[in-house]
């Protein structure tokens, strides 16, 4: 249980303000169809998290746990600054009609999003912590839908709801104090 509320707190944290978040605001802006998108975003997050999910399992059975501790301790403090480092939204989409539809267009470009984003690294980092693959990756999508579906239903207002800096803030205190510990604590 503690793998999975962690992830789900962590992530929900991190994804405050991050392109993904942008990108929800811009879909439902654009497209404003919320059933369709919400699970777009819901299918993309369980593909993309099941996934890091897999490879940090995997990454715990070609390190020792030793190396493993201090490898997730400094991630977890570079994890800190980069949340410190606001995201852009890098390209909004040209034409009117999407080509795979709204369902179709918000998987691939969810999917796309959290390549090498802070939370699918986050979600790396978590499976290799606890070694709980199914916590982590429902605790990871879990974080990603309150974050993200909220933005879809209400739009910019939520947005103005919580200062993004201040969120950023708690989250990188989050992720150095867990960097941390995990330097600090054998496991």
């Amino acid at each position: 249980m503690e793998a999975f509320l962690i992830s789900t707190g962590i992530v929900a944290l991190a994804e405050m303000g991050d392109k993904t978040q942008l990108l929800a605001l811009v879909l439902a802006a654009r497209f404003r169809k919320p059933w369709p998108i919400v699970l777009g975003i819901f299918v993309a997050t369980i593909a993309n998290h099941a996934m890091a999910g897999a490879l940090g399992a995997w990454v715990t059975t070609l390190i020792s746990p030793q190396i493993l501790r201090w490898i997730l301790g400094a991630s977890f403090l570079a994890m800190a600054v980069w949340m410190l480092i606001p995201d852009k939204l890098d390209d909004e989409e040209g034409s009117s009609a999407p080509r795979f539809g709204v369902f179709g267009t918000t998987v691939l470009a969810f999917f796309l999003a959290e390549m090498g984003d802070k939370t699918q690294i986050a979600t790396v980092m978590l499976a290799a912590r606890y070694e709980a693959y199914y916590a982590v990756v429902a605790g990871t999508t879990l974080g990603m839908m309150l974050a993200n579906a909220p933005v879809v239903w209400l739009g910019e207002r939520v947005t103005r709801l919580v200062p993004l800096r201040v969120v950023h803030i708690v989250s990188a205190l989050v992720f150095a104090v867990l960097g941390v510990l995990a330097l600090l604590i054998k496991a």
